[in-house]
């Protein structure tokens, strides 16, 4: 009940920040893939591609690999996993239409866990960053909350459309403490019993700038083989 009503606050307090600042955020597009190999009944393999610009393609912004090794606690509810991520990111030099790019390693520990009410489905993730910066390191604390609600079926079967939210708050372990904050609305749809896809729409709101993404989604989630 606790982490429920921690979702909504957080939920509700980026919806103020996303109203009051969409209007002056510029809009961009990401490419997502986001895979999940089963190796066997306990352990997972995950697989993310993400690519990001800031406008429809072709102007980068930012290309993010990352992928790590999960352990069930329990069966499909609760799950560890650590890994690695490689950031390349084109920035634009300010009142200037050239870029500075830099890359950015990344070790993470992250704990998923999921729970179902009725049609929705709720997972929070708690994500813990060490980011390797070219000239400074950083660590970073990371809160998602996301629901799913088919609309046209009783589960997230196939031919399923379905309705997908999210919200996520980041804290810096340095100053200052405030990193960003995240909301998002998409419709999606079931294709296969492995396999869906999502158009969705996001707010990033930053300690001084904001920024608006459509998004692109692909999950893939490949069943191991016994």
């Amino acid at each position: 009940m606790k982490s429920r009503s921690l979702s909504l606050v957080l939920l509700f307090w980026l919806g103020i920040h996303f109203v009051s600042g969409a209007q002056d955020a510029n809009t961009g597009n990401w490419y997502i893939y986001f895979g999940n190999q089963k190796i066997n009944s306990k352990w997972n393999l995950h697989s993310e591609i993400q690519y990001r610009n800031y406008n429809f393609a072709g102007d980068l912004q930012q290309l993010l690999l990352r992928t790590g090794i999960g352990y069930n606690l329990t069966e499909n509810n609760n799950n560890l996993l650590a890994g690695y991520a490689y950031i390349h990111s084109q920035n634009y030099i300010l009142n200037s239409d050239d870029k500075s790019s830099f890359d950015e390693h990344r070790i993470f520990q992250q704990f998923i866990t999921r729970q179902k009410f009725g049609r929705v489905n709720i997972m929070h993730r708690y994500r813990l960053e060490q980011r390797f910066l070219p000239d400074n390191f950083r660590i970073r604390m990371r809160y998602f909350a996301s629901l799913n609600i088919p609309l046209n079926r009783q589960e997230m079967n196939p031919g399923a459309a379905y309705f997908s939210a999210y919200s996520e708050i980041f804290i810096n372990g340095g100053s200052p403490t405030f990193d960003r904050g995240r909301i998002y609305g998409a419709l999606g749809y079931v294709i296969s019993r492995h396999l869906r896809t999502e158009l969705g729409f996001m707010s990033q709101i930053q300690e001084k700038t904001n920024r608006n993404q459509f998004q692109i989604v692909l999950f893939n989630n490949i069943p191991f083989r016994e």
